[in-house]
């Protein structure tokens, strides 16, 4: 019986002492919005204190800093590579168009030509670049879509390969019988007159 009792004053015990480093954390953090508690190391076997962390904290890369630097990885990339490719694109198009504004006897306006589409490319790669790495709610987006594409259940190549023969074979047994139907539909009215032939 004793066993038992001292067993549960040894689990609240641990449960105050849990608690008790939890108002710590709490309290170092104060009032700070988002902020993230990681648990400390060892110090020499004593208590284990939690370290308080901003969860907005930026990272500085070459002078750069990204918000959360760590996570939403893949979609950010791949939104800041499709806006790069859309950009080439944009300031392609805008020298095709500023060809009208070229004279040849005027330097200044291959100056422009040049100019106008590189100054727009670079603008709205500022842009993308605030929006995909310094935005607070475009990245949070991103990294709960990336949180949320990991959790989907993809199919294997098995169920891709199987449900792509049964998409093929319905298209094709459509297709024959949309051809016999309107074959016969053809014949008949041949047949009664309406259609000449």
């Amino acid at each position: 019986m004793a066993k038992g009792k001292n067993k549960k004053k040894r689990k609240i015990a641990a449960r105050a002492a849990s608690s008790a480093v939890s108002a710590d954390a709490e309290a170092d953090v104060g009032d700070a919005p988002d902020a993230a508690i990681e648990p400390a190391e060892q110090n020499g076997g004593g208590r284990s204190r939690p370290v308080a962390r901003r969860a907005d904290q930026a990272s500085h890369v070459g002078g750069v800093s990204i918000y959360k630097p760590g996570q939403g990885y893949y979609t950010r990339m791949g939104t800041a590579i499709g806006a790069g490719i859309l950009l080439v694109g944009l300031g392609n198009f805008m020298f095709g168009e500023m060809e009208v504004y070229v004279d040849p006897d005027t330097p200044w306006t291959l100056d422009l030509q040049l100019g106008v589409p590189f100054l727009v490319v670079v603008a709205l790669g500022v842009l993308v670049y605030w929006l995909v790495g310094k935005n607070h709610r475009t990245c949070d987006f991103l990294i709960l879509t990336e949180g949320e594409m990991k959790k989907v259940s993809w199919s294997t190549t098995r169920e891709v390969v199987g449900s792509t023969k049964v998409v093929i074979f319905v298209v094709i047994a459509m297709t024959v019988l949309l051809f016999c139907v309107d074959y016969v539909f053809m014949r008949f009215f041949r047949l009664i007159g309406v259609l000449g032939g």
